[in-house]
């Protein structure tokens, strides 16, 4: 027996899922993607697996290094101000400033999108985001996915990840095994508060102050969605310049967990830091958060980057340098603090924590 069908049957687009519209979004995303690709990519978009041709005579012993993340709830952000052209900015950041602590040069990134009813301009400008940055990054964006799930994620709402692939040489990684008592900390400057810590924001800055997006904050001089939705700050173009002239014996990427559980993660066991809060500026949009929801200032320094996004391990000797070519490049850099004796501990001194 036949299963009954209505006169004129269902389709695909009568579940929720509109084929034609991701054509569509594909189509406007095009020439964003073909932005970035380098020489080494061998495929074009639309293709069911991204080709890259890795040129192995740069290198003796290459290491692949990957990474993959997303940009968690920063996302009810852009949907609170329905501005989607940066978020993609935070989900190649979160990725490649992760692989770049390890030494690794970006090659290529791989996006997903995951929304509950497919809107192709929106599509579109996340997608940009994304691109932009990858090209910023140095590397290429050869492949994704947008998923129309309808039904799982409300109207208007959606969710992005993204993948990152770099290569380093063998003899050059980054692991932090030689890092000694005696070396410097080199911290260089967040954008704001990039992609953690927005679970507790959204609760200070909405549920317990009862801010609107468009409530315009004096002491920042803009309204507070446009503060908190400003992109992950990208380090590649900083850093990697780095790699090839100077002995980098450890990286940081200050994301969840801030100071007190990312430095230890590329400390050897003999080994602690000394932090100088006082050391650099603290980005207003922080000391008000703070004073908005009363936080502890060591929950402040779990939570957030606090104005310091990367961190970079050197030894005492090689720290002048460091300084003086990132300064050539026009980067600012602070000198943060010094590895001790100890067992992976962190131990914050100055402003309000005192001596």
């Amino acid at each position: 027996m036949n299963p009954k069908q209505s006169e004129a049957g269902l389709s695909y687009r009568d579940a929720g899922v509109d084929i034609d519209a991701g054509n569509r979004s594909v189509e406007l995303m095009k020439a964003h993607v073909r932005a970035t690709f380098r020489k080494e990519v061998l495929s074009d978009i639309g293709g069911f697996g991204g080709l890259f041709a890795l040129d192995t005579r740069k290198y003796t012993e290459p290491v692949l290094v990957s990474g993959t993340d997303g940009v968690g709830t920063k996302l009810k952000l852009a949907f609170m101000m329905d501005k989607h052209d940066s978020i993609g900015q935070d989900a190649v950041a979160m990725c490649v400033n992760d692989i770049l602590v390890q030494g690794a040069e970006p090659l290529f990134f791989l996006d997903y999108v995951a929304v509950g009813k497919l809107e192709p301009e929106k599509v579109a400008d996340i997608v940009g985001g994304v691109a932009r940055a990858c090209k910023e990054s140095g590397c290429s964006l050869i492949g994704g996915e947008t998923a129309e799930m309808a039904g799982f994620y409300p109207d208007g709402e959606y969710d992005i990840a993204g993948f990152a692939v770099g290569v380093a040489e063998k003899s050059r990684l980054i692991t932090g095994e030689r890092i000694r008592p005696g070396d410097v900390l080199l911290g260089l400057p967040s954008s704001g508060v990039h992609s953690n810590g927005f679970s507790l924001v959204r609760k200070i800055c909405f549920e317990h102050q009862k801010f609107a997006v468009d409530t315009f904050i004096p002491e920042l001089g803009k309204p507070l969605g446009e503060e908190l939705l400003i992109p992950t700050r990208l380090y590649p173009k900083a850093c990697l310049p780095l790699f090839e002239r100077f002995e980098i014996k450890g990286m940081v990427h200050i994301t969840g967990g801030g100071f007190y559980d990312n430095i230890p993660r590329v400390l050897p066991e003999n080994c602690s830091v000394t932090v100088d809060i006082a050391s650099w500026p603290r980005p207003q949009i922080f000391s008000l958060l703070q004073q908005w929801g009363g936080v502890a200032w060591p929950e402040m320094y779990r939570t957030f980057n606090m104005g310091i996004g990367m961190i970079i391990v050197v030894s005492e000797q090689e720290a002048p340098a460091i300084h003086r070519a990132l300064a050539e490049q026009g980067e600012i850099c602070y000198r943060i603090g010094r590895v001790t004796e100890g067992n992976r501990q962190v131990d914050l001194k100055g402003g309000e924590f005192g001596a």
